[in-house]
This record gives C-alpha cells, structure tokens and sequence, in this order.
C-alpha cells in the first residue's frame, strides 16, 4: 500500500478553527481541489469534524474541517464542540482561521485552542487591500504568539500555495496513514446527507434548517439503472414539516430537485432521490438520537 515512500515523507493531522462562517469549509475544498465539505451562507453549516485529504509523492496533509466555534445552547451544540475539541487535541498543527474583513479578534476562538501550535490564517482577502488587514494580525500577534501569519483567498487561490508549502515543512516526518489516491475517512453516505441538508440550508429559512437532519435510509447502486437514494429529514415540530413539504408537496419536490443535482455531480452518477420527513420532538437536546445520528461516539 505505501511502497517506496521516502524517508523523508512528511505526514500529519491539520485541524482548521474559529468562528461560524469565517471560511473553514471553503479553505479546505480549495486547499484540496475538491468539494468535500458543504458551503452555505448561513452560519454553523458545519456539524460534523469532516476529514480531507491531501496527498504527494512525499507528503500526507489530514486537514479536519470542524464547526464554528460558539457557546452552547443545546445537546447538539454541545456535540458539535465535542468534535472541535476532538479536533484541535489530535491535530500536529492548527490552522486558526480569522475573516479579514473584520475588525474585532475572536477571542472565544483563541480561549479554546489555548496554548496549541497554530498559524494565522487570514481569510477572504480578495475582499480588502491587503494592507487593510494589518491592524487586526496586530491584535492578534498581541494576543499569543503564532507561527506563521498566512493572508489568503480560497476564490481567488490566493497564497494556497504558500499555506501547502508551509504546512509540508511543518509536519513531522513519518509515513502516510492512509492510501494516497484516499480523498476522505467518510462513506458516500455521509456526503449525499451533507448535500441534501445544504440545500434545506439554500431554501429554507430562520429555525427551519436548524432544525433539520438528515439521515439516509437506503442507498442502492445499480448497474443497469439509477442508483436508488432513500432519505429522511428529521425535524423538531410539525409546523416545520409543513413548510419543508409545501403545498402540495411543491417545496419538497424543488428540494428533491436541486439536492439530485448536487449529488450526481458529486458521485458522478445518475440517482433516483426520495425524500420523506419525519418529526422527532426535540431531537437536538435528546442523547439517543444524537448518538443514532453519529454526534456521539
């Protein structure tokens, strides 16, 4: 599996933090070429600490894209820090992630990495001259010390290859823990109930896609017809799977509609997509679901 890897192979975990919305999903599908985590305009999109990885002939970069760091409010919330702190515990490197176009640092952010190895990474730099974003690596600066500042724009591309190289020299040497054509730990399963919970994200609005999971039932690949998709979309009151369905089930089907795409482009594959909502009260705040739904070990 790993024949003639050279001694100085350079393997490693590498853990992206900070705040809801500040760019950590689209840093790392740029930073891997591909889209592995979901991306929406919405905070706290990510829930799951979702792995990517980047492959060379003499490395192996693990990056772990996890949530938005926030203060809980309920069980789910609790979940999704859990994995953060799983996160930044197992990683050789942090990459501390801050939106350059604000002005103010994230100091719950940097509380929770404590004294942990990390670079700065300035994000949605194309958004700012660049000279712009001084004062803020300042305060930062002033706050703890890290190892690199790194400014980047994951549309543009700016500095990726700046931040790849970087990391390469930084992990420590040792061989690769997974194949090298290996682009993630997680099954396809995962990634088709990312794809359908982001777009209830696009098209669904206030609690609604908070509320909201999603859980695939079936998944049938066929050689001689479309691949056979059966999803659930869990929700907490009735009133949201009134909205989630529609009238006449016209909200359902557009979701059905535009998640199908999605995940045929993903999978590169054509797939029949079905979809069907369910109510579970309280879902977010109840341990047996939570541990059904893969937040809990």
């Amino acid at each position: 599996m790993f024949d003639e890897i050279p001694d100085s192979h350079r393997s490693g975990y590498v853990s992206l933090v900070g705040k809801p919305n500040v760019g950590k999903s689209t840093l790392m599908n740029a930073l891997l070429g591909q889209k592995l985590s979901i991306v929406t305009r919405k905070p706290q999109t990510t829930r799951h600490r979702i792995v990517g990885i980047h492959s060379g002939p003499e490395h192996q970069i693990i990056f772990q894209d996890t949530p938005g760091i926030i203060k809980p409010e309920y069980g789910l919330h609790n979940a999704m820090m859990d994995q953060v702190k799983t996160a930044i515990r197992d990683a050789d490197l942090l990459l501390f992630l801050a939106d350059a176009t604000r002005d103010t640092p994230d100091t719950l952010s940097l509380e929770e990495i404590e004294d942990r190895t990390a670079l700065l990474v300035l994000t949605k730099m194309d958004l700012i001259p660049q000279e712009q974003a001084l004062p803020l690596v300042e305060t930062y600066t002033d706050l703890r010390a890290f190892e690199e500042v790194i400014p980047t724009s994951a549309v543009t591309g700016f500095n990726l290859d700046v931040l790849l190289d970087t990391l390469r020299d930084m992990l420590p040497q040792g061989p690769p823990f997974y194949p090298k054509d290996q682009i993630s730990e997680h099954p396809q399963r995962f990634f088709v109930a990312e794809l359908i919970r982001e777009q209830i994200l696009e098209y669904f609005h206030e609690e609604v896609p908070y509320s909201t999971q999603v859980n695939i039932v079936e998944y049938t690949a066929r050689d001689t017809s479309k691949d056979f998709i059966d999803a659930e979309i869990v929700v907490t009151r009735k009133s949201h799977k009134g909205i989630l369905i529609g009238k006449g089930g016209r909200a359902l089907k557009r979701l059905g509609k535009a998640a199908r795409h999605s995940i045929e482009a993903f999978l590169d594959t054509p797939v029949y997509l079905q979809l069907h909502v369910k109510v579970r009260k309280d879902w977010r705040d109840r341990e047996q679901f939570l541990r059904s739904y893969g937040y809990r070990d």
